[in-house]
């Protein structure tokens, strides 16, 4: 049995150019509707596009197509539709087969199809949780299967692969739950006797380093969970005649992308409240300076996100405005912090220092070297300009196909960076600290701030007496 292509990892996926030179072009423009420059996949029909995807006797598609195509086809189709097509094309091929060699195309194509599959669950499992996707799968694993009992056994071993990681996604999605349930009953028990909640982060954690790394604990993992797919799928504008009743439980496409954002939100309202919430200044003081080493810790990780939600943390009004509190702080080392994250020239410096992260991410020799936690409101409205800066369709009808080896190319960096393990120890006290003790909103925050620092003006004054 001849090898399959091997599937290099993710970031030797794209060359520097945006994608791999080598595509196996051993099938020629049978359906006359894809057009090359250089070798390069420029454009083509939709037909054309899926049929590329389809493998055959002697053809199996490049893996950066198939990254790719499955990426942006969500744009023009549903993935079950997608799905339903290539079985068709599987199907077709095969009854084109003469009558004898049946035997033969199974043989030929059936681990090529596998493959696909393979690359299809592992890459993309959330799709499969549409029933229509699994249903499928499974007609066309099952056909696959029929013809011996080595694909056999691997069909099975595909299946319970995705059953698996379908699973563990559905526990993660319990478990947020959960803790943000856990997070509305402190808050509640927080406005009602405020005495009784012991809340102070430096006494939970005295140790910067520590906190960071915990922080970075919580990105990585957060971070695994959301699929390449949801973020073209913010895009999809829903179809209103999609309402597939009874049969299809529709998921919500981008929910791990969006519970990673609310988690930016949290650690930055979490920052503003430690800092406000002491009565005394050298205390806020205090507060601020260790988590001054804490953003600092978490450059050096190349952990950028939890960086950037801290420094906005204490970019907030209520914290910015607490002038002696500030006065009492070394404040060199914020100014530093600053200059890294400082939005101007679109993010120049924060996009230089992560080019110098993923740099030493492809060499690392640890895996503490390799993190890249990027400043992930950036990546998605770079992904988002991408997307708004490119028309999907040319003037011919052809898909633009340019764009999305450039969608692909973003995304893919990310898959690379989303695998990497986190090297730290876990601290649990820690970790439920940071991500079940009640924050302030943002009219208490304000609250806070006018009664450790009474208000200078009379607008600060007048939103005193309404706050309180």
């Amino acid at each position: 049995q001849k090898r399959m292509p091997q599937t290099p990892p993710f970031a030797a996926m794209f060359d520097s150019s945006g994608y791999n030179r080598n595509l196996y072009q051993s099938k020629e423009d049978s359906c006359g509707g894809l057009y090359y420059h250089d070798n390069n996949l420029l454009s083509g029909s939709l037909e054309a596009l899926i049929q590329h995807l389809v493998p055959s006797v002697d053809y199996y598609p490049d893996r950066t197509y198939i990254f790719t195509f499955l990426l942006s086809s969500r744009l023009f189709m549903h993935p079950y539709e997608l799905m339903a097509k290539v079985c068709h094309l599987c199907t077709e091929q095969r009854s084109l087969s003469e009558p004898g060699l049946d035997k033969n195309w199974l043989r030929k194509t059936a681990p090529k199809i596998l493959q696909l599959l393979t690359e299809w669950t592992e890459t993309f499992p959330y799709d499969f949780r549409d029933e229509r996707m699994m249903r499928n799968l499974k007609e066309l694993a099952q056909r696959i299967a029929s013809g011996d009992e080595m694909y056999r056994k691997n069909v099975q071993q595909l299946l319970q692969n995705l059953i698996r990681k379908l699973a563990t996604v559905g526990q993660y999605e319990e478990v947020l739950a959960k803790i943000n349930a856990t997070s509305k009953d402190h808050l509640t028990l927080l406005k009602a006797r405020p005495q009784t909640i012991q809340r102070d982060i430096i006494t939970v954690c005295n140790d910067p380093y520590v906190l960071a790394q915990q922080l970075t604990h919580i990105e990585l993992e957060r971070l695994n969970y959301i699929g390449p797919e949801e973020f073209v799928q913010a895009f999809v504008q829903k179809d209103p005649l999609d309402n597939a009743k009874g049969c299809y439980r529709d998921q919500k496409k981008t929910q791990n992308l969006e519970a990673y954002v609310e988690w930016f939100n949290r650690l930055s309202y979490l920052v503003a409240t430690e800092i406000c919430m002491p009565v005394k200044k050298k205390h806020r003081a205090r507060v601020i300076e260790y988590f001054i080493d804490v953003a600092r810790e978490c450059f050096n990780i190349g952990n950028f996100n939890s960086l950037m939600a801290i420094v906005s943390g204490m970019n907030m009004s209520p914290v910015s405005r607490l002038k002696k509190t500030w006065a009492k702080v070394k404040t060199d080392k914020f100014d530093i912090l600053e200059h890294q994250m400082d939005p101007s020239s679109n993010f120049y410096n924060y996009r230089t220092a992560l080019r110098g992260a993923a740099q030493r991410s492809l060499t690392a020799h640890s895996s503490r070297e390799k993190i890249v936690i990027p400043f992930f409101s950036l990546l998605i409205k770079d992904i988002y300009f991408l997307n708004e800066g490119c028309a999907n369709h040319l003037p011919n009808g052809h898909i633009n196909f340019e764009k999305f080896w450039e969608l692909a190319k973003q995304v893919s960096e990310f898959m690379t960076w989303k695998q990497v393990e986190c090297p730290f120890e876990r601290d649990l006290k820690v970790l439920q600290y940071l991500l079940t003790v009640p924050v302030f909103s943002d009219d208490a925050l304000y609250l806070a701030s006018y009664e450790s620092e009474s208000p200078e003006n009379h607008i600060e004054k007048d939103r005193w007496k309404t706050l309180r």
